[in-house]
This record gives C-alpha cells, structure tokens and sequence, in this order.
C-alpha cells in the first residue's frame, strides 16, 4: 500500500524546504499555500501561525541532525573516530548544493530576539551539540574538553556559515582537516 502525503504533510515539507533555501522571514503563508499546492485556511487549520510552522520545522531539522550524527558515527569505534567521522561528513555535505547552512543559525541571524520560540529552539539544538562534542572528547581522554568541545563547536558552526555564504566552493572544504587538528593537538 502506498503511503499517501498528507495536506499536513505537504504544507510542512514545502514550508521547511523553502524556509531552509531562502530564509525565514522572506517565504511567507501565501507563498508556502502556492508552492504547495494546499489553500491558506487548511495550512492554518495544522498550523495556526508562520511561528508554529517554523518551529515544527527546526524540530524536524534537530531529529534529522541526531540521526545523521548516529549513522555518520556508527561504526566509528572510539569517541575521536566519531568526531572525526562528524566533520568529514561535514565536509562532504558542505560541498553539495543542496547544502544552505544551518537552520538554526538561519534562524536566529533573522530572530535575534532571544525570546522567540523558533531562538529557543535553535538555542536549545546548540547547547545539546556542544555537550555531545564535549562528552566526546572526555570519553577520548582531552585535558580540557570543554575547550576542545567549543572550538569544534566553531569550527562547526564557521562551515555552515561558509557554505550559506559562499555556496559550494566555500573555505569549509578545510573543515575536516582543521578538526583533524584541533583533536590531535587536544589529545597528543
């Protein structure tokens, strides 16, 4: 049987591509509505406002994060594998069109208001990401993991950030070798 995609669905996987490619605040309801296909009163009925749907959509994106970060990691067997495993993904994906940053750091470039919900989200992806490099270079024995946690941290974000710019051939191809590296140095 086949698996039918819903109006719900539709609306949430236009809304999510457009906001990803061409930014937050400059796809509105209507163009969302048009692209998908699905009237204005049924895209309100699912999502009462733009703000529920952007944030449903960095959700998504937080969910998609983790599970790619498990399957690129996954056979890695020990904790500086994983992290050099991450970045060479990163690597990889950051060369690709179809690669327009990080959501999060799109999203709270256009809400800087620390209290929008869709910041609060985005804030809440960081934290959880640094933590999980953090645990990574405890468990790989760094002397100050912390630190090592922080500068993949930036060296993370920096490559999104190149790629939203720049588009595919941006300075983030270095990205891999860099974090090579950092971890080295942080664990001799």
């Amino acid at each position: 049987m086949k698996n039918e995609v819903t109006p719900k669905d539709k609306v949430f996987q236009t809304a999510a591509r457009l906001f990803y490619q061409h930014g937050y605040r400059a796809i509105g309801v209507d163009t969302i509505a048009a692209e998908s296909g699905i009237g204005k009163m049924t895209l309100y009925r699912h999502y009462p406002s733009k703000d529920d749907l952007i944030v449903e959509s960095l959700k998504d994106s937080n969910q998609l994060f983790w599970n790619n970060f498990e399957q690129i990691t996954k056979d890695s067997p020990t904790p500086r594998e994983k992290l050099q495993a991450f970045f060479q993904a990163l690597k990889d994906y950051v060369k690709t069109p179809e690669c327009y940053g990080c959501p999060f750091l799109n999203v709270v470039t256009e809400y800087p208001e620390a209290d929008y919900p869709g910041h609060q989200v985005a804030l809440e992806h960081k934290q959880s990401v640094r933590a999980r490099f953090c645990q990574l270079a405890k468990e790989a024995g760094a002397t100050k993991p912390e630190a090592l946690a922080d500068q993949l941290f930036l060296l993370m974000d920096g490559a999104y950030m190149a790629s939203r710019m720049f588009g595919t051939k941006n300075p983030a191809v270095q990205v891999a070798e860099t974090a090579r590296i950092l971890i080295d140095s942080a664990l001799g």
